[in-house]
């Protein structure tokens, strides 16, 4: 997935855009609980046109703490844009995150934490909900329904 999408960005001009997201999904096999883990890679053609989309799945053991998996969505999209980021040139590129900053949902508990290690990682600040729509939309999508 990473070759082919440092090959879509090569191949688009300098005025697309690039967008990182990672979601994750909780199952169960073998009487064990895992985690899905799907990243994508958005090329959005000189900002306007379409776009191409990348993904990649991982499944990993999950031993039920929210804050360590919303934080294993960040390692994964760090790790990735830290893969594309040679080819970017002067392409504009974000980081989604699948965290709400409202107190009111659990996924509040990484929001610190997420938003630090995407800063200092890549220095830059990362998109939460709701302007993270590579990773509640096209990265969610992935984790459902694809592979």
């Amino acid at each position: 997935m990473i070759e082919e999408a440092k090959q879509a960005i090569l191949d688009s001009s300098q005025e697309s855009s690039v967008y990182i997201g990672c979601d994750s999904i909780r199952f169960r096999k073998n009487k064990m609980w895992y985690a899905k883990y799907s990243t994508v890679v958005i090329v959005h053609m000189d900002s306007k046109k379409g776009c191409r989309l990348f993904h990649e799945s991982v499944d990993m053991p999950d031993y039920g703490n929210l804050k360590q998996r919303l934080l294993t969505e960040v390692q994964h999209a760090v790790a990735t844009a830290t893969e594309i980021i040679e080819v970017l040139g002067d392409r504009h590129m974000e980081i989604h995150l699948d965290i709400n900053p409202n107190p009111k949902h659990k996924s509040s508990v990484a929001v610190k934490e997420a938003l630090g290690w995407v800063k200092g990682s890549l220095g830059i600040d990362a998109k939460i909900k709701p302007s993270a729509f590579a990773a509640t939309h096209a990265a969610d999508h992935a984790v459902r329904h694809l592979n």
